[in-house]
């Protein structure tokens, strides 16, 4: 039977390359890059590797590079066998030119600080095609070489989409703990106490400083605390949990308590709850993490409770 189309992940990733040639603006082409890319970690892999190497061949002079990337004057070719061929010519320009080993080198050996402002929330690809999403008063250090792939978390929260590369593990450090994995998305946050990891795909694993272990796969979670201790996997909603990426916050049966712990990390001023009866009060809602002032003024009309404002421009919830 004739086959049609690309039938290798190489092959696809250039189809798809060519494809956002042809049309690099159009959302809906972009809408199913994404949906390919998301469902093997292998096509984000082969896709990041072409799209850098074509980048790369931005350093070859012009001249010589149009002249490889010329199609034969018999033959009459299609757009996109064009853009292919192009991108095929760009790739032998480079091994040529740059030396395979010279791309690979800065392929492998990346350093990088990354930071957020105050509910900032920013996208990071790197080198090896691995996506970072970091929430607000996010901190890290990036650290790759050939033997592994190093992040130290600092401060805040950061979820990881990791490009699969079994020779290089990922690892992520807290002061609490690591996680390590090889491919895979989950979301990774640092609280003064205690270190949360929750998995949306595949497997990670999770080791505290006092060498306690975890393994995690999708819809599983843990937090490592203070002392380093790993506490046993339970399952998590990766969706609530990483709402914040979509500026959500979502509330399910939450004590009030843990409400107002959550939303004062996406205020800049103080907001507390009364102790007692009043903490321990519960929520289901959504709100967003651009309007957290939206969820004080509904709060009365949910619960029996007051906000009350305070001349330093904290907030505080009370009994009604």
């Amino acid at each position: 039977m004739k086959q049609h189309g690309p039938h290798t992940v190489r092959e696809q990733a250039a189809e798809w390359f060519a494809r956002m040639q042809d049309a690099p603006g159009d959302a809906g082409l972009q809408a199913q890059l994404r949906a390919w890319q998301e469902a093997d970690p292998q096509h984000r892999e082969e896709y990041q590797q072409l799209a850098n190497l074509w980048r790369a061949a931005g350093l070859i002079p012009r001249q010589r590079l149009d002249a490889l990337c010329q199609p034969e004057p018999v033959q009459q070719l299609p757009r996109r066998r064009l853009v292919r061929q192009a991108l095929a010519a760009g790739i032998a320009v480079l091994a040529l030119g740059l030396g395979w080993a010279g791309w690979q080198h800065q392929q492998l050996n990346h350093q990088d600080h990354l930071q957020t402002a105050f509910a900032e929330r920013r996208q990071v690809e790197l080198p090896d095609g691995s996506r970072l999403e970091l929430n607000g008063g996010s901190q890290l250090q990036v650290d790759f070489s050939r033997g592994r792939r190093h992040i130290q978390l600092d401060a805040g929260e950061v979820m990881f989409t990791v490009a699969h590369d079994s020779g290089r593990p990922f690892v992520v450090d807290t002061a609490q703990g690591s996680v390590t994995v090889t491919g895979t998305r989950f979301d990774v946050r640092l609280d003064p106490a205690a270190t949360r990891v929750a998995v949306e795909q595949g497997s990670v694993r999770v080791q505290g400083k006092d060498a306690s272990l975890a393994q995690l796969t999708a819809g599983l979670g843990a937090h490592i605390d203070a002392q380093g201790n790993v506490a046993a996997p339970h399952a998590v909603d990766t969706a609530a949990l990483t709402a914040w990426r979509q500026g959500k916050l979502v509330f399910d049966n939450a004590t009030l308590a843990d409400v107002v712990a959550e939303v004062s990390r996406y205020r800049t001023q103080p907001l507390r709850v009364a102790p007692g009866k009043v903490a321990q009060l519960r929520l289901s809602s959504t709100f967003s993490t651009d309007d957290t002032d939206a969820l004080l003024r509904a709060l009365p009309s949910i619960l029996p409770v007051a906000v009350k404002s305070h001349e330093d421009g904290s907030r505080e919830i009370i009994a009604k």
